[in-house]
């Protein structure tokens, strides 16, 4: 059977381009864990400048979750490249507008981005359920009553809240624009609602098809896993891992853990090319250096960074 991301990898990005895409989690994470969004309207804006950054970088938007010192999303993207330009395109925006409303324009320097690629299944999933499960951190009560997530586009098939008076992005005047959407991009083309309040309404932002499909179309499973998932463990694997530096011996652990999922053998008795595919993800999964690279993967240090200017996923 097809994992998840080759059974239809193929989407239409915001630009109208048909591409192969790859699923990645990618969070904003607060090194100090400052507060940054201090009231609904900064969730909101939040919500929004991840809609334009995955506009502009080019990213679809598939699930998302914004708490009070950080966010989480799932998005498909070509390549590892186009995905870490999202996440620092989310923290440019961001940064300006906290600085243009607050006067404080070190909250962000403090904050870095991690994009990491979805590499099977069970991390796929998880990580979808783990992002909608945050809303649990900013002490919501409960998963769908809490606004700033696209847990409410989820098996919905599309349809918008019954009874809601919506209107869409693409019709705004360039006053309102700037006002509600906080961009002066040209937005003819977005498929966006937003409702009475002026919030963008999930699913229309939201590849809630991606969803569903990883789910086999089975929302009694989708439930499960978001009543089930292990938040420990993906948030070492999304969160912790790539922002602490490992020991050797544990990286090389972990290291042997993905090499045997991916080529059912540990990292020694891969050829050099299946390291560089190797090396190269685990650059962006782990806090590393080509020092310790090069004793884990057991090639040189020249090889390492050769292998790492290399642009590819």
């Amino acid at each position: 059977m097809k994992r998840c991301f080759e059974r239809n990898p193929y989407r239409e990005l915001p630009d109208g381009t048909i591409t192969r895409v790859y699923p990645f989690h990618v969070s904003l994470q607060g090194l100090e864990a400052r507060i940054l969004c201090r009231e609904d309207s900064d969730y909101d804006a939040f919500v929004k400048f991840l809609c334009l950054s995955a506009r502009r970088r080019n990213v679809i938007l598939v699930i998302y979750a914004v708490v009070s010192n950080h966010s989480h999303c799932v998005i498909l993207a070509d390549s590892q490249n186009r995905a870490d330009a999202f996440g620092e395109e989310v923290k440019r925006m961001f940064s300006m507008y906290f600085s243009k409303k607050y006067g404080d324009r070190s909250v962000m320097q403090r904050t870095d981005v991690k994009a990491i690629w979805l590499d099977s299944d069970y991390y796929l999933r998880n990580a979808i359920a783990y992002v909608v499960r945050n809303a649990m951190d900013n002490g919501a009560r409960s998963i769908q009553n809490y606004k700033w997530t696209g847990f409410r586009a989820m098996f919905c098939d599309g349809r918008l809240p019954a009874g809601s008076a919506v209107r869409s992005v693409a019709k705004l005047s360039k006053r309102d624009m700037r006002r509600i959407m906080h961009t002066g991009d040209r937005l003819y083309d977005v498929r966006w609602m937003i409702n009475a309040d002026d919030e963008l309404e999930p699913v229309s932002i939201c590849d809630w098809k991606y969803v569903q499909d990883a789910f086999l179309e089975e929302q009694s499973f989708f439930m499960r896993l978001v009543g089930g998932v292990n938040t420990g463990e993906m948030s070492i694997k999304l969160v912790d891992a790539p922002r602490a530096k490992r020991t050797d011996g544990d990286l090389l652990i972990s290291v042997n853990e993905i090499s045997q999922r991916w080529f059912k053998t540990e990292v020694h008795n891969l050829t050099l090319e299946k390291k560089a595919r190797l090396l190269q993800y685990i650059h962006h999964c782990f806090k590393t250096d080509p020092s310790q690279l090069a004793r884990t993967f057991e090639i040189g240090r020249e090889t390492v960074v050769n292998t790492l200017g290399k642009k590819r996923l």
